[in-house]
């Protein structure tokens, strides 16, 4: 059996910039789950009590707000949008 070693997308986030292309990234797709936990592996890769109180939440309302089958306010979302740099933006859909 061959060994391998788990791989933590947080490690690759190094600096703000990553993290505004990775969120960016994850927008994208339209799936509000997807940015929901692509929030997440942001927030680790800052630092979760860095975020916390850049977002003006605690810890644990942070970490509540992220778990899985969580269901953050928007205003929860765009705070800590903001604290990476990002912002919700509505644009509309082409037709296909």
């Amino acid at each position: 059996m061959t060994n391998t070693t788990a791989f933590d997308v947080a490690s690759y986030l190094e600096t703000d910039e990553d993290i505004r292309d990775f969120l960016s990234a994850a927008a994208e797709d339209g799936s509000a789950e997807h940015l929901l936990h692509s929030l997440g592996i942001a927030a680790k890769a800052k630092g979760m009590t860095q975020v916390a109180n850049e977002a003006g939440v605690t810890r644990a309302s942070l970490y509540k707000s992220l778990s899985e089958n969580a269901n953050p306010k928007l205003e929860t979302i765009t705070k800590l949008l903001g604290v990476f740099g990002c912002k919700l933006q509505v644009t509309s859909i082409e037709e296909r």
